[in-house]
């Protein structure tokens, strides 16, 4: 078995979606799962729904009806059948919206992690619905799965933990491995079969966990860079493939940042040495970037990681004593409850700092609650760059121009989180 990501940037309008065609026609589609993301920008889309339901209910049925729209456009340039016929496509796709539609009138549940999770998937579940159709039109023949009956969580909404017994069970059970299947990214269910998603950016891990239990030859991630680069072009300039890259620095990356692999993406992948390609969808026959079983990078260059709007908090005692154990786990255990992500802590006799990812919104709680005990100070909107395998060079050209709040080396890697 061969397991397809295609991220949403690949299928953001018809062109993206032809193009998906032409990529399969080139490399081929035997034994293959394909999974893929939404179109575009239709989960940020989908993200203004939800604050609209909790926040500005006016607004919400014509934010549904813009992403509707958004996707109409899409199937009018695929399916143009005329005047005299529509294709079956159309009455599924606003199906799934009356499905949207529905949930908003029968919900009960004040929960926004509860909400978000039941809403975010149905750009996952429609933009596989239009590939799906649209290839078995044009002879690609396919099944739709949806994913839903085969990745099971639990309740952790929005960063749902994967139940792998039941999900390999789901799988091995349910999924036709004898026909081409197209099946969604970011997304799984609970035991109640409530939506669940897997993190932003999840579909990457989707395809992972879906190989894991097929035992899959290997994973392609499809996407708009030749592969896998020592930057975000973005964000730097002269950004440099990466021919090959060894789980254990892959994890290393995507563990302070790296945005073309998702950091839970290459765990389930190394356990059964199930290498990962990353490849242009723009370019299908270039050979891309290969992460598998070795050691280091190739070439051996530095690389470099932003992560932006991260909260740098700096915390020290009210009495000028010892940071000592007993502070430190009280910490983390706020932490923990705020449900803030950390990515840099940094602590001497009697300071504490740590940079983290305000992911719930759960700031002002844990700051009120923190300032209980110690003298807190607080810088937001900042950002945390990660240089691995630095030189001096590179740490001078990434520190010139910017106020350094917080900088930290270790063998190997250096971090410094800016203003």
């Amino acid at each position: 078995m061969h397991v397809f990501k295609f991220g949403g940037a690949s299928v953001k309008d018809a062109l993206g979606v032809r193009n998906l065609e032409a990529v399969l026609r080139t490399v081929g589609y035997e034994n293959t799962l394909i999974v893929i993301s939404a179109m575009g920008k239709t989960t940020n889309a989908l993200e203004i729904v939800v604050g609209n339901y909790f926040n500005t209910k006016g607004e919400l049925q014509s934010s549904i009806q813009d992403v509707k729209k958004y996707h109409n456009a899409i199937l009018l340039d695929l399916f143009d059948t005329g005047p005299e016929e529509t294709h079956p496509v159309f009455k599924k796709v606003s199906a799934l919206f009356e499905e949207l539609r529905h949930f908003f009138d029968r919900n009960k549940s004040p929960d926004y992690n509860f909400v978000y999770d039941q809403v975010i998937g149905y750009g996952e579940l429609v933009s596989t619905l239009i590939v799906s159709e649209y290839l078995n039109r044009v002879g690609i023949r396919n099944n739709w799965v949806d994913v839903r009956e085969l990745i099971k969580t639990d309740t952790y909404y929005r960063r749902a933990n994967v139940n792998w017994e039941a999900t390999q069970a789901a799988v091995s059970s349910k999924l036709n491995t004898s026909v081409l299947n197209i099946t969604q990214g970011f997304i799984g269910s609970d035991d109640n079969n409530f939506m669940t998603t897997l993190g932003r950016e999840g579909s990457d891990y989707s395809a992972a966990i879906l190989a894991y239990c097929l035992n899959a030859e290997n994973v392609t991630i499809w996407k708009d860079v030749p592969g896998v680069l020592n930057a975000d072009p973005r964000y730097f300039e002269n950004a440099q493939l990466l021919n090959k890259i060894s789980y254990r620095e892959a994890i290393e990356l995507a563990f302070y940042g790296a945005s073309v692999i998702h950091p839970k993406t290459l765990q389930p992948l190394q356990q059964k040495e199930i290498p990962l390609f990353v490849k242009s969808f723009k370019n299908p026959e270039h050979a891309g970037t290969m992460v598998a079983k070795g050691s280091g990078i190739e070439p051996l260059i530095p690389c470099f990681i932003v992560k932006k709007n991260q909260v740098l908090i700096s915390l020290s005692s009210l009495d000028f004593s010892y940071i000592v154990e007993e502070n430190i786990s009280e910490i983390f255990k706020l932490l923990a409850l705020y449900k803030m992500k950390v990515d840099v802590i940094q602590n001497s006799a009697i300071s504490f700092s740590v940079c983290v990812d305000n992911v719930y919104n759960n700031l002002p709680k844990l700051l009120q609650h923190l300032k209980a005990r110690f003298k807190v100070t607080c810088h937001d909107n900042v950002s945390l760059y990660t240089i691995r395998h630095y030189t001096q060079d590179a740490i001078a050209q990434l520190e010139e121009g910017k106020t350094i709040l917080l900088k930290q080396l270790t063998q190997g890697t250096v971090q410094m989180v800016a203003e």
